[in-house]
């Protein structure tokens, strides 16, 4: 059975009920389930999170501008016009977030980066394996202790709802409790998943107050029902 990305749990929930049974066949038989580049591929979205997660690890929104000006002159040179339309999608999302106040994400407070190890990033729920992959996990010093936070960005043409950005955002939740919560409080104003395209974030603060309506058991409930 082949692992799941938060992707392909809103890829399911969006689908019908035919959908949804082909997509549980193809989870048995370890089919592996491409992303199309401009639907929401990491590769497709390179430039644009790579530059916002520089631009956070630094805080400095520099990274943004010249990662914009650098597409921009590529332009021209370009022969092709998918690779064009990708260019131009990724200086969108940059434009918005040139200006963009980065103390939304980040703690007032100086904030140390932590190592992550990717064999962390699959974490079983229900007897699936789920990934979180987020950019940036820190800590910060606050009421004379350490806590810990992390953001997760990521891209898709049309962008997610709420709820489903809210599936990233409790993966996250779920990933900092199994390796970091014996050692930090995790602070769940600072767990924290962004939709670039469509400029929205939810933090786990959200989904505990009932802001945010939480689907993601109900949807991995959903897809065990069906293999």
């Amino acid at each position: 059975m082949r692992k799941l990305s938060i992707k392909n749990v809103v890829e399911f929930r969006s689908k019908g009920p035919k959908g949804k049974k082909s997509f549980a066949l193809s989870l048995k038989l370890d089919k592996p389930k491409p992303e199309a580049g401009n639907s929401g591929g990491g590769d497709y979205w390179v430039s644009c999170l790579s530059a916002v997660s520089n631009a956070f690890r630094s805080n400095d929104a520099n990274f943004i501008s010249e990662k914009k000006q650098e597409l921009e002159d590529k332009i021209p040179e370009t022969e092709f016009k998918i690779t064009r339309d990708m260019y131009r999608r990724n200086i969108q999302i940059l434009r918005n977030y040139e200006n963009f106040d980065l103390k939304k994400w980040r703690p007032t407070k100086k904030i140390t980066l932590l190592k992550k190890n990717r064999d962390d990033f699959t974490l079983v729920i229900k007897g699936l394996e789920i990934q979180a992959a987020p950019q940036h996990v820190f800590l910060f010093e606050r009421n004379n202790g350490d806590e810990v936070g992390a953001i997760w960005l990521n891209a898709k043409l049309g962008g997610f709802t709420v709820e489903e950005l809210g599936m990233f955002t409790e993966m996250l939740y779920r990933y900092l409790k199994t390796h970091y919560s014996k050692k930090y409080a995790i602070n769940t104003r600072y767990c924290i998943a962004v939709d670039l395209f469509g400029k929205t974030d939810v933090n786990y603060l959200q989904l505990e107050s009932g802001e945010v309506n939480s689907v993601l058991s109900e949807t991995l409930d959903e897809i065990k029902r069906l293999l």
